[in-house]
């Protein structure tokens, strides 16, 4: 079927061409090819016209994939237009083989393009299952961040294969590069030495893809500094920190050096709060007033609560309650409303409880009437 349709094609151009034949040549050609690719324009948006009605109630993610493949679809049915229409265009035999080798550049490059597409509308389609926007989303981090990763290493690869074919289609440039690499190992050398790292942190995003020691989402401490990862690419790794600065890390980092991930498990994390008071605080007091700031916090995931004395000086002893909460920013939030609602509650109910510092009065006056004392205790 497909060879007859371009069989009649190509003849029915030749007939407008023969129509024409009056003007100039390339005037001709040029008719030719506009008319050509005109008509795939119309039979495009006639048929993804239809598509949209169709989908627009029952499948509406459908109805987005369309919009999101609009371009590349239709500089596809351009190209094949083009091709079909080439023959029947009174060009000059050098100038159709230019032509022939511009269509078939265009058409590497535009299979490269629709491959990247291709991959991101099914990594969006795998990824509709599983929801970011919910308090437990362990699952959807760990899919979400293994899709984006290995999504961006494929499109590296697919954007190196369609060079290198693209490339390849000279016969020029193909045998100038089998010589250079056959002749040029000190290039070679020094290149390789270039690229370490861009292909460290490409075998570390390969990585961190399968293993995952980070995931969108995730609470982490880097270079001191606590935020959530936000974005990971090819290269780098965008962290979100709690003042909303953006910390950029190479993705290799997490390869090599260590950091604390507060969610690499689940969310759930023990916060910790130290008091240091007077030695004549009532204990038992305290540790029933943060069960009871436990009770009523909304942030408390009512798993964790404890009260100890942890050290003990000659001025002070140090408190420590320990209380539990779903996401380390919970965690933070509950940490600030236990230290706050004790240190309140030791000020209105026990002030003498708070750290003091005792100093011994003494009568300067009384002891200077005092006999002075000998030395000598025989005496």
């Amino acid at each position: 079927m497909w060879p007859n349709f371009v069989i009649e094609a190509r003849s029915v151009l030749s007939s407008t061409a023969g129509a024409i034949s009056f003007a100039p040549s390339w005037a001709v050609a040029l008719i030719v090819l506009i008319v050509a690719m005109g008509a795939a324009w119309g039979v495009h948006s006639a048929i993804l016209a239809l598509l949209r009605r169709v989908f627009r109630a029952k499948r509406p993610y459908l109805h987005n994939v369309l919009d999101q493949t609009r371009v590349p679809t239709l500089l596809g049915v351009l190209l094949v237009a083009a091709a079909i229409a080439l023959p029947a265009a009174p060009f000059g035999a050098d100038t159709k083989a230019l032509l022939a080798r511009l269509l078939g550049l265009a058409g590497i490059g535009l299979l490269g393009w629709i491959a990247v597409m291709a991959l991101r509308i099914a990594a969006d389609l795998y990824l509709m299952r599983f929801r970011m926007d919910v308090e437990d989303n362990f699952l959807a981090r760990k899919h979400v961040t293994q899709v984006r990763v290995l999504l961006r290493v494929v499109e590296v690869v697919i954007a190196l294969l369609t060079l290198g074919f693209a490339l390849m289609s000279f016969n020029e440039v193909r045998q100038y590069g089998v010589t250079l690499f056959a002749s040029a190992g000190v290039a070679g050398i020094v290149a390789g030495f270039a690229a370490r790292p861009v292909m460290s942190n490409f075998l570390a995003g390969v990585q961190l893809a399968i293993s995952q020691p980070i995931r969108i989402d995730d609470a982490v401490i880097v270079e001191n500094e606590w935020g959530n990862v936000e974005e990971i690419t090819f290269t780098y790794v965008v962290i979100r920190l709690w003042d909303l600065r953006r910390l950029i890390v190479p993705i290799s980092y997490f390869m090599e050096k260590p950091f604390q991930n507060w969610s690499r498990i689940s969310g759930e994390l023990i916060g910790t709060v130290l008091l240091y008071v007077d030695h004549t605080t009532p204990v038992a007091a305290v540790r029933k007033k943060l069960n009871e700031i436990a009770e009523q916090s909304r942030l408390w995931n009512r798993k964790v609560v404890n009260l100890q004395v942890v050290d003990c000086n000659e001025t002070t002893i140090q408190l420590r309650a320990l209380v539990s909460a779903n996401t380390a920013a919970a965690t933070w939030d509950l940490r600030c409303e236990v230290r706050e609602k004790l240190i309140e509650f030791l000020q209105r109910e026990y002030p003498h409880a708070l750290p003091r510092r005792r100093n011994d009065v003494i009568d300067v006056t009384a002891r200077k009437n005092e006999p002075p004392r000998s030395a000598n205790p025989e005496s």
